[in-house]
C-alpha cells in the first residue's frame, strides 16, 4: 500500500464534524423572504380555479404565485418537458404544487397556504401500471395519447431454438416496491437576485447544471443569467436531481417576482409526498436450462410505474434492459421493458438506477434454475458467468478490461466460509425458533452514462504564484467524498503533497457542464479530467523549465515536491519552478477534458456496446429468522468489488458498507405505501429504515484490476455496492426458511402464512 492510501482522509471532514459546514438552510440574506408550497387533496383533477385572495391578505404575506405568474416555461424535464413547475390546468398526482406562498416568515407562509382555495373537477385515475397500459385506461397526459412512456427491448438469437434446447423451463414472477431516498437533509433552496441581474442559486441538489436548466427555463432567461453555487449537501442517493432542481427553480421564481432573497426549505412530509421514488417493478421471467446446467434462453417482460411524469424513466429502464440477464452468458434473449404513467408519485433516479430490481429477480432465478437441474448454485453460476472475451446479451465483447466475476466470487466465498456455512442452513427444519441461512449474489455493472448520453468531464488546475494549487472539477460533491478523491489524484499525478491543494467551491459560472454526478461516474470521469489537466500543466512546466534544468522537455518529471531532470539529475523545488514560470510570463494553469470512449446502441434490437467498461461484484449475507417473532436478523455481510484502482481505500470501503446497508433496507424493510395515489407513510416513524443496531459487522474486499480505458485505471463503487445486497439476503432467507420470497421487502409473516 502506498503512502497515498495509508489512511482515510477527507478535505471536508473537519468542517462537517465540527458543525462549521453551512448547508442550504443555514444560509441567510438581508431582507430574506420565505416560500412554501401549496398542495391539494386530489390525485387527478382538472383545475377550474385558484382563489388566493384570502391568503394574500394574511399577516406577513408578500405574494401568492401560481402558474400564470411564470414568465418562462411552465413545463420542464430532463427528457420530456412534462413536469409542471406549478400545476396549471391539471393535477396529475398528489404531490403536485399549485401555488407558492411567499411571506416574511416561514410560519406565516404555512398559515397562509392553508387559505388558498383550489376548485377542481375530479377525473378518473389509474394507479396500476399494467392497467394503465390498456387502451381504455384514463390518460395521465392526454397530449401523449398513451400512458406508455418508453419501451426498450433486447432481441438476440432465436427464442424457438433456445427453448427447444432446454430440458427445463422456469416461469417466475417477481415484484419490487417504491423506495424513498431518505436523505437526512430535505430539499432546500435559497435564491438571491444580484444587482447585475443574475439569479444566484444555492440549493441541496446533486447536479448544479440541471438545476440551472430548470431555473433558467422557469424564469425565461438565458443560462448565463443563472449561477448555481455548490454548498454541502446532506445526502441524495440519486434523489436530489429533478425534485431538488424544481424546488430551486420555484424559489428563484419567487425571488425574481419579489426582487428579494427567498428561502424554501421542505418539511419531511412535503419531501416524501412530492419527491420521486425508486421505480417499482413487476418482472416476469421465463428461463430455459439444459440438464447440464447451461442457460439456453431467457424471455422477460418488465413493467415499471413511472408515476405521473417522465423524469429519467427512459434511462432507468434502459439499464434494466442491458442487465436483464445479470452477469451471465445467454445466446437467446427476448426482453421487453416498459415504463408506464400512472397517477402515483413519479419515479426517477436512485442509487442502482434500474439494476437493483433486475438483480433481485435474476440472482434468485439462477438459484432456482440450479435447484431444478440438481446442481450446486455456485457451480451453476461459474458455468454460466461471463468470462474474458465473452459476449454479453447486447452483443458486446468483454475484451478491453479484466472480467473478474470468478475472482470476486472466490474472495467472498473464502472470507465468509461459504461452503462450510452452507451446511448449517436449516431450511425451516430447526428444532428452535431461530432458523439460519446464507446467500450470495453476483453482478456486473456498466460504468458511466453509457448509451444514455455523450459523456465527458472537465477539470481546472490553477497553480498560484506561491505554489499553492486551486482545483475544480465538474463532478459534484454529493457527500460521497469526490472532492477528496480529486485532490488525491492531482497530488499523486503532480508529485506534490495534498496539503498544497485547495478544492475550489465550483459554480455553474466557473467550469463547463460535466454532466450529472450519477451512474457511479464521479471517480472515473473526474479523475480522468484531472489527469488530462495535469498532462497539459506538465507540458507548460516542461516548456518553461527545460532551459533551467538543462534538459529536453521530455526529460522533466515531478516527484516528491520536486521538478527534476532524468537526464542529468538536476532538480528544483516545486515553488521555484512556479516562480520561474511567472517570471517568464507563463501561467501554470490548465483545463483538462476527459472524453469517455464512444459506445454504440441500436434501440430496435437492444444490441451494441452499452458501456465502455464494467465493475464486477459479489456479496454474501448471513441471517437468522425467528419463526415466532417473524423477524429477520442480519448477522454478517461480505462484499468484494473490482473497482479498477482504489484512490482512497478507507473511503471506498465506507461506500461499500453504506451501499450494503441501503441494500439490506431495500430487501428487508423499506417500502413507500401508496393507497389510491396517496402516500401513507410520509415520515420516518412509519417508513422502516434499518437502525444502526440492525446492521451487522461488514467486510469489504477491494479488487484492483487496472482498467486500461480509465486514465488512472479507476472505475467506481457508488451503485455496485447496493445493487446485489437484497438478492443475497433473499437467498439467505430462502435457506433459513425453505421458502422463497418473490417480492420485496421480504415479509416473513406473509411467507409463513402462505406456506401453511
Amino acid at each position: 500500500m502506498s503512502k497515498l492510501k495509508a489512511k482515510a482522509w477527507r478535505n471536508d471532514a473537519t468542517a462537517k464534524v465540527t458543525g462549521r459546514a453551512k448547508y442550504t438552510d443555514d444560509l441567510k440574506f438581508v431582507d430574506m423572504l420565505h416560500a412554501v408550497p401549496k398542495y391539494t387533496d386530489h390525485v387527478h383533477a382538472k383545475i377550474t380555479g385558484i382563489d388566493t385572495s384570502v391568503a394574500e391578505n394574511c399577516e406577513g404575506v408578500v405574494c401568492v404565485i401560481t402558474a400564470k405568474d411564470i414568465p418562462g416555461q411552465v413545463y420542464w424535464g430532463q427528457i420530456q418537458k412534462d413536469y409542471p413547475m406549478l400545476a396549471q390546468e391539471k393535477i396529475r398526482t398528489h404531490g403536485d404544487v399549485v401555488a407558492l406562498v411567499v411571506a416574511a416568515t416561514r410560519e406565516q407562509a404555512i398559515v397562509a397556504a392553508g387559505k388558498v382555495v383550489v376548485d377542481v373537477e375530479k377525473l378518473p385515475a389509474v394507479f396500476n401500471p399494467k392497467e394503465a397500459m390498456h387502451p381504455d385506461a384514463p390518460l395521465v397526459h392526454e397530449d401523449k395519447g398513451t400512458n406508455i412512456v418508453v419501451h426498450h427491448r433486447v432481441r438476440r438469437g432465436d427464442m424457438k431454438d433456445g427453448f427447444e434446447a432446454a430440458d427445463f423451463i422456469l416461469d417466475e414472477k417477481f415484484n419490487t416496491q417504491f423506495i424513498e431516498h431518505a436523505y437526512m437533509e430535505p430539499e432546500s433552496a435559497v435564491c438571491n437576485p444580484r444587482p447585475d441581474g443574475v439569479m444566484e442559486v444555492y440549493g441541496s441538489m446533486q447536479h448544479p447544471f440541471s438545476t440551472r436548466r430548470f431555473t433558467a427555463a422557469i424564469l425565461g432567461v438565458p443560462l448565463s443569467e443563472v449561477e448555481v453555487i455548490t454548498v454541502p449537501m446532506g445526502g441524495g442517493f440519486g434523489g436530489k436531481d429533478d425534485t431538488a432542481a424544481i424546488v430551486c427553480a420555484r424559489t428563484a421564481l419567487a425571488a425574481q417576482i419579489t426582487g428579494r432573497p427567498v428561502k424554501m426549505t421542505y418539511d419531511r412530509e412535503w419531501s416524501i409526498r412530492e419527491s420521486y421514488k425508486r421505480h417499482p417493478y413487476v418482472i416476469q421471467y421465463k428461463m430455459g436450462v439444459s440438464k447440464d446446467g447451461r442457460i439456453t434462453a431467457v424471455q422477460t417482460s418488465m413493467v415499471t410505474d413511472a408515476g405521473a411524469y417522465c423524469s429519467v424513466t427512459p434511462w432507468v429502464t434502459w439499464r434494466s434492459t442491458v442487465q436483464c440477464c445479470g452477469p451471465y452468458k445467454v445466446d437467446h434473449v427476448h426482453a421487453d421493458v416498459y415504463g408506464v404513467h400512472t397517477n402515483n408519485v413519479f419515479t426517477g433516479a436512485m442509487r442502482g438506477f434500474g439494476s437493483p430490481q433486475v438483480n433481485f429477480a435474476i440472482e434468485q432465478l439462477v438459484e432456482m434454475a440450479a435447484e431444478k437441474v440438481g446442481m450446486d448454485p455456485i457451480a451453476f453460476r461459474r458455468k454460466n458467468m461471463l468470462r474474458q472475451g465473452d459476449t454479453t446479451v447486447t452483443g458486446q465483447v468483454l475484451d478491453t478490461h479484466t472480467v473478474s466475476l470468478d475472482q470476486v466470487l472466490s474472495n467472498v466465498m473464502n472470507e465468509i466460509d461459504y461452503v462450510q456455512k452452507l451446511k448449517r442452513c436449516t431450511y425451516g427444519m430447526s428444532d428452535s425458533d431461530e432458523e439460519y441461512g446464507i446467500g450470495l449474489a453476483l453482478s456486473y455493472r456498466g460504468m458511466s452514462l453509457g448509451a444514455e448520453g455523450v459523456d465527458f468531464c472537465s477539470a481546472i488546475v490553477n497553480v498560484q504564484a506561491d505554489g499553492s494549487i486551486l482545483l475544480e472539477t465538474g463532478i459534484h460533491e454529493n457527500g460521497q467524498g469526490s472532492e477528496s478523491v480529486m485532490i488525491l489524484v492531482l497530488a499523486e499525478a503532480l508529485g506534490v503533497k495534498k496539503e498544497r491543494i485547495r478544492y475550489r467551491r465550483p459554480s455553474t459560472s466557473t467550469i463547463p457542464d460535466s454532466g450529472t454526478t450519477v451512474a457511479s461516474r464521479g471517480t472515473l470521469m473526474g479523475s480522468g479530467a484531472v489527469t488530462k489537466a495535469v498532462d497539459q500543466l506538465k507540458a507548460v512546466f516542461a516548456e518553461g523549465l527545460a532551459e533551467t534544468l538543462e534538459c529536453g522537455e521530455s526529460d522533466i518529471q515531478f516527484k516528491d515536491e520536486k521538478i527534476l531532470s532524468t537526464s542529468n539529475n538536476k532538480w528544483i523545488s516545486f515553488e521555484e519552478g512556479v516562480s520561474i514560470l511567472f517570471s517568464r510570463q507563463m501561467y501554470p494553469f490548465a483545463m483538462g477534458v476527459f472524453k469517455a470512449p464512444r459506445v454504440s446502441w441500436n434501440e430496435e434490437n437492444g444490441q451494441g456496446d452499452a458501456y465502455f467498461t464494467w465493475v464486477y461484484g459479489c456479496q454474501a449475507v448471513e441471517v437468522t429468522v425467528n419463526k415466532k417473532t417473524k423477524k429477520v436478523k442480519i448477522i454478517n455481510a461480505v462484499a468484494s468489488h473490482d473497482i479498477g484502482k482504489a484512490v482512497n481505500p478507507p473511503m471506498l470501503l465506507g461506500q461499500i458498507y453504506g451501499g450494503m446497508a441501503m441494500g439490506l433496507g431495500y430487501g428487508l424493510s423499506e417500502e413507500v405505501v401508496i393507497e389510491q395515489g396517496v402516500i401513507q407513510n410520509t415520515n420516518f416513524h412509519k417508513y422502516k429504515i434499518l437502525r444502526a443496531t440492525d446492521v451487522p459487522e461488514m467486510t469489504g474486499i477491494i479488487v484492483e484490476n487496472h482498467d486500461p480505458r480509465s486514465p488512472i485505471g479507476a472505475k467506481g463503487i457508488g451503485e455496485p455496492a447496493l445493487e446485489i445486497t437484497a438478492p443475497a439476503a433473499a437467498n439467505a432467507v430462502k435457506r433459513a426458511l425453505g421458502i422463497r420470497s418473490h417480492s420485496i421487502p421480504i415479509k416473513v409473516k406473509e411467507m409463513l402464512n402462505k406456506e401453511v
